[in-house]
């Protein structure tokens, strides 16, 4: 299959077409998956609600492609979380910080784990300021790991003086 369609007799640019616009886009540096936990501090309780988010982005970037602008909007689609337990959801939404609790997690036994966040990434693009049109596929960034610690918490009886 032709990436673009250029016929030197007819006289006109090579033709951007999507497959040409996705091979560049999947060729694009984009930032790493980073995400935040809570509490913070690398550790959290047994049976609590940790929570994860993320910052959600947009990108824009300009690239030449046969010679013509193309334009990429860039966003996140979907955010994978991989809670380090073998526990592991997809969403929409990057989640919040407290008190949204809208990823959250609950670890079962103590212990260390290594949550991971992965990012997949769509785009629309548009040649020399037309149109905006659909990148065919998308782009996972994997996240690094982070370090959890889930620990038991310890009841302890205090006095009251009353």
């Amino acid at each position: 299959m032709n990436d673009s369609y250029w016929c030197p007799s007819e006289g006109g640019p090579p033709v951007v077409t999507d497959d040409v616009v996705a091979t560049a886009f999947r060729r694009i540096p984009l930032p790493p998956s980073t995400f935040s936990i809570q509490p913070p501090g690398g550790q959290t309780l047994v049976n609590f609600k940790t929570n994860f988010f993320t910052e959600e982005r947009t990108l824009n970037r300009t690239v030449t492609l046969l010679g013509q602008r193309v334009d990429l909007r860039i966003w996140a689609h979907s955010y994978t979380w991989h809670f380090g337990d073998g526990e592991a959801i997809t969403t929409s939404k990057p989640g919040a910080p407290y008190p949204k609790l809208l990823i959250t997690h609950n670890y079962l036994k103590k212990g260390d784990y290594r949550p991971t966040m992965d990012t997949t990434w769509i785009a629309d693009y548009r040649v020399g300021g037309g149109a905006w049109q659909s990148v065919p596929g998308s782009v996972t960034i994997e996240g690094a790991p982070a370090d959890l610690e889930a620990i038991e918490a310890r009841p302890t009886l205090v006095g009251y003086d009353g």
